[in-house]
């Protein structure tokens, strides 16, 4: 079978997952789908009703980083595998911490017991690690963290764009600036029609 990714274009995690794709090369199914009216076939293969989620011959995979690992396990021309034990960390606090407190600086009437300006310095705190950090990349060149952690920079830099392009952070700024304006994001960014039951395939990439 030619393997299923679900989708939502917007999504961070789902972002990560076709980027890894794209690089792979690996030809996928793409299911783009609305998170407000997710349909029973993708309910049915996720389980935990998130995107990205990826049906193979298999099995179901229903994390964003272990999707990537698949597509590069089987593909890595650019050798995003290839990167030191350091890059795991930086996606932990990626996924964690930093996660949160983007949450809770983006969404903040979802957490209205909670006070923004200190979660975004929070935030703003493991930037500033990243911003030391980089040299053009987090280790000279791309790897899988680099493009596991960007989707989730741009998401915050876009909360307040202007703020964000006035802070101290020249490396993060850069970096970010050359991700969006690659052609692998351009690419993973193409809009797609909303997947109903029935529609043609939609490879991918």
């Amino acid at each position: 079978m030619t393997p299923v990714l679900w989708s939502f274009r917007r999504c961070p995690y789902a972002i990560r997952a076709r980027l890894a794709v794209v690089a792979s090369g690996v030809s996928v199914e793409l299911r783009d789908i609305q998170l407000s009216a997710k349909p029973a076939e993708f309910l049915q293969a996720s389980p935990s009703g998130t995107v990205p989620c990826l049906e193979t011959a298999d099995g179901v995979i229903d994390e964003s980083l272990d999707i990537m690992r698949w597509a590069l396990r089987l593909n890595d021309p650019h050798g995003w595998l290839d990167m030191p034990e350091a890059g795991m960390a930086w996606i932990a606090r990626c996924d964690g911490p930093f996660k949160n407190a983007l949450d809770r600086t983006k969404y903040e009437s979802r957490y209205p017991d909670e006070d923004p300006l200190i979660h975004r310095a929070t935030a703003s705190a493991f930037l500033t690690d990243l911003n030391a950090q980089l040299e053009g990349w987090l280790f000279g060149r791309p790897t899988l963290a680099d493009m596991a952690i960007l989707p989730f920079i741009r998401q915050f830099a876009f909360i307040d764009k202007a703020w964000f392009d006035a802070q101290p952070w020249p490396a993060l700024q850069d970096w970010l600036a050359h991700f969006l304006a690659s052609p692998e994001f351009a690419q993973v960014m193409r809009k797609q029609t909303v997947w109903s039951p029935g529609q043609p395939l939609v490879p991918f990439p």
